[in-house]
Parts: C-alpha cells; structure tokens; sequence
C-alpha cells in the first residue's frame, strides 16, 4: 500500500480511475491495526489500487467527503465516492469487499 499525496490522489479521482483511499493518522492504534490489515488484503489482491493518506495532509478534502472519524476507506469509482467504511472487522471482510475492485493486468 503506497502512501500518496494529495496531487496524486486528486488526479486520480479527476481522472475517474477507481481509487481505494484509507484514510489514517498516525497516532491512532484502531489506525495501525486497520492498516496491517488493508496490507494483508493488498498482499492478496495485489492490483489493488490502494493508497494511504494521513489526514492532517488532505483536511479540507476529508471535510468535503465527510470523513467521520479514522480509520476511513474510501472507494470512489468515475469520480464519484461509491462508498465510505469505518467498520473494518476483518481481513476476510476487507477481501470480499475488495476484490472487486483488484485490477487485472492484462499481458
């Protein structure tokens, strides 16, 4: 899971690529306990296209989106947020959620 930036993530949304954000800080251990978990789903679903965002770094954006509380994840799909979770429960749910969202390389 790459860590980008805020340019990075905003191309991507504007560029209406799907885009998985998790939104953290680095403070926080429900954070870093959700984040060895997002690893485990990115060790498995390795197209994911995930990143991490501390939000002292994206705080006027997170206000916009309406981010609640962290840990957050955020999918947006066209440019547009499909969905918005607080509740990760674990890495079989993480997975299910996520697969759907692996992105295939095509050779």
């Amino acid at each position: 899971m790459q860590q980008w930036t805020k340019n990075e993530i905003m191309q991507r949304i504007q560029s209406k690529e799907t885009t998985v954000i998790y939104i953290y800080t680095a403070m926080c251990g429900t954070c870093q306990v959700a984040s060895k978990m997002l690893e485990i789903v990115n060790e498995i679903l390795p197209n994911l296209p995930i990143s991490k965002v501390n939000i002292n770094e994206i705080v006027e954006e997170a206000q916009i989106w309406k981010v609640e509380s962290v840990p957050c994840l955020l999918i947006f799909e066209n440019g547009e947020m499909r969905q918005k979770i607080y509740a990760f429960q674990s890495v079989p749910y993480l997975h299910e959620l996520l697969k759907k969202y692996n992105l295939y390389i095509k050779r």
